[in-house]
């Protein structure tokens, strides 16, 4: 059971969300960027996600299997965070 950051509380009166510190995109540009079928520019953005929100946020905004998918890719690019979603990964991946 995740339990993700209320709307009202996800973004700042401008739009733009909590995780999104150093950049001024809004949520729906974020989502948008999220959607991107470059690879490349929705695997930096997912990257981001991973590092600066909370993982129910992550998991929220992203999908499991979006982020299952691109974990490979992403190895060596989530700095801290990245024994947390590796051990998420193998954890979703030998439950199913």
């Amino acid at each position: 059971m995740i339990v993700p950051t209320p709307a009202d509380r996800l973004c700042d009166a401008r739009g733009r969300p909590y995780f999104l510190w150093d950049c001024d995109l809004t949520l729906d540009e974020f989502r948008s960027r999220l959607s991107d079928p470059d690879r490349s520019v929705h695997d930096y953005w997912l990257g981001t996600l991973l590092r600066q929100a909370k993982p129910d946020d992550a998991i929220a905004l992203a999908g499991r299997e979006a982020i299952l998918e691109a974990l490979p890719r992403l190895k060596g690019r989530l700095g801290r965070a990245e024994a947390f979603w590796t051990w998420l990964g193998d954890r979703w991946t030998r439950r199913g």
